[in-house]
């Protein structure tokens, strides 16, 4: 006879089910996997081997096959542990076979049968709904996989508390969905001193997802004003957080017990590489993009990363996904982050500091610069000239708002938006509007209209730039509770959309 249990395998964030198959037969005792395994999935015949041992459990003198159906699908990690062992534990009449077919689990067993938590149990909560089967888990991953609420989870700390549920003996209680109610520690905008265009257009980044890329001397503030973006967006809804947590679970990122509300802010080195910004290793595992969806990802030192790193982003910003491509598998992950870039306009810095005196100006800020493309440069919605601080404004108390002031009108647009897209998939916030969309949202009064076609000739606006005038338009209208964009919507986008100090093109 032949036993089955399931699990699932993972392709990015989408998880194949897998059919675990276990069959005992006459011949000389041996235990083998087969199913296109790892060297980790192989090596779980001796893990099961000795918990099951420490339990008591003594493997009968047979051949032991185990098949992973499909059997062309490749099985990577160590929860195909607990899967295995329920397809052999019914398989040897110790727990009823109907209980492990109904069963959906993954869990890795240390030797003396203790589960140990694994990647990916949210995504697995979502394959047992699908499938209508309960989710057997680690006891950690419980609050985690409960989240999803399609299905029941049962979360067990040992194989001992398997075995003694589908026996009747101590039945697991239900898992509890957990949610990591955490105090962000991000610090306060109104430690930020003069800086009042920039922190505008910080709001006006945070109330519609725009990009945004600051360019001013050492010391202005630039890195100070983007680590201060978080306290002004909105928790993540309960669709956000289940799409984040889903990348995140994959990541091994959700290690409190549960999936938290804030939204991620994720700042790499500039000396990051191209597979750990897009994704990709042994594993293809996400990136940094991948792992700032429905957040924030700040590139400090933009021109000092790798030019490949660079035109990497350029695709995934149109998108909202990216795909690691490898030669056995291609794998989508999603990625629609708010991007915040700094850089200083020159090598030195100071090119435009007039108490500093740059010897190669403007040569300088034009090789420093030059390093970013035209394209990449298309693609932000807000570019922004962040002057010195003076002295002035460093000793006069600051007269500022706080992040929750600005938080609040933030969250009145976002508000706004939501109603405006309700029922329309893959549309959130005005940088999501399209072609029609965009046109029927974004659709300037007579003089706005006037002003955009004179500053179009002008300033010689792309098709995409032209685009993302009007979507920062609708944002700043929707700032100030207004139904139409006006002229003085469209004249604030466009001084966003100027290009830096003219030589820096």
């Amino acid at each position: 006879m032949t036993t089955r249990a399931h699990t699932v395998a993972f392709q990015g964030i989408d998880p194949r089910p897998v059919e675990v198959q276990c069959a005992l037969s006459p011949g000389l005792p041996g235990f083998s996997i087969v199913g296109l395994p790892d060297k980790a999935v192989s090596e779980a015949r001796e893990r099961v081997r000795a918990a099951m041992s420490a339990l008591g459990l003594a493997l009968p003198s047979k051949r032991i096959t185990i098949n992973l159906s499909p059997a062309d699908l490749p099985k990577e990690g160590s929860h195909f542990d607990l899967p295995i062992a329920l397809a052999l534990m019914a398989a040897l009449s110790i727990i009823p076979p109907e209980a492990a077919e109904n069963t959906l689990a993954l869990g890795e067993l240390s030797l003396d049968g203790t589960l140990v938590p694994v990647l990916g149990a949210l995504p697995a909560a979502l394959a047992a709904a699908e499938s209508g089967r309960t989710l057997l888990c680690p006891e950690a991953c419980g609050a985690e996989a409960a989240w999803v609420g399609g299905t029941s989870v049962l979360a067990a700390g040992s194989l001992l508390g398997v075995m003694r549920h589908f026996t009747g003996a101590a039945r697991l209680s239900p898992a509890q969905p957990g949610e990591v109610v955490e105090t962000p520690n991000v610090p306060d905008l109104s430690d930020v001193k003069g800086q009042e265009r920039a922190k505008r257009a910080l709001e006006v980044a945070a109330a519609g997802r725009h990009h945004l890329l600051l360019v001013g001397s050492p010391g202005s503030g630039k890195s100070m004003l983007a680590k201060r973006l978080p306290g002004i967006l909105p928790p993540l809804d309960a669709a956000e957080a289940l799409e984040t947590s889903m990348v995140h679970s994959l990541a091994g990122l959700l290690d409190a017990g549960g999936i938290s509300r804030l939204r991620p802010f994720r700042d790499p080195h500039h000396t990051a590489s191209r597979a750990a910004m897009v994704g990709g290793g042994r594993w293809a595992q996400p990136g940094e993009m991948s792992l700032a969806h429905n957040g924030v990802l700040f590139l400090d030192e933009l021109p000092e990363y790798a030019r490949d790193v660079l035109e990497s982003l350029r695709q995934p910003i149109e998108t909202g996904s990216v795909v690691v491509a490898r030669a056995n598998a291609h794998l989508r992950y999603p990625c629609r982050f708010l991007l915040v870039a700094a850089a200083n306009p020159c090598k030195c810095g100071h090119m435009f500091d007039p108490a500093q005196a740059c010897g190669r100006a403007p040569l300088c800020g034009d090789d420093y610069m030059g390093r970013l493309s035209g394209p990449l440069l298309d693609r932000f919605d807000i570019r922004l000239d962040v002057p010195p601080v003076s002295f002035s404004d460093l000793d006069t108390p600051s007269q500022s708002e706080r992040s929750e002031t600005v938080a609040a009108r933030v969250a009145a647009a976002r508000a706004r938006q939501t109603d405006r897209f309700a029922g329309l998939d893959g549309v959130r916030v005005n940088a999501d509007a399209e072609g029609a969309l965009l046109e029927e949202i974004a659709t300037p009064d007579a003089a706005g209209r006037a002003l955009l076609r004179d500053a179009a000739e002008r300033f010689g606006l792309t098709a995409r730039g032209y685009h993302r005038v009007l979507k920062v338009a609708r944002t700043i209208a929707d700032l100030d509770g207004a139904d139409q964009i006006a002229r003085p919507h469209l004249a604030e986008a466009l001084s966003y959309r100027v290009v830096i100090r003219e030589t820096v093109a």
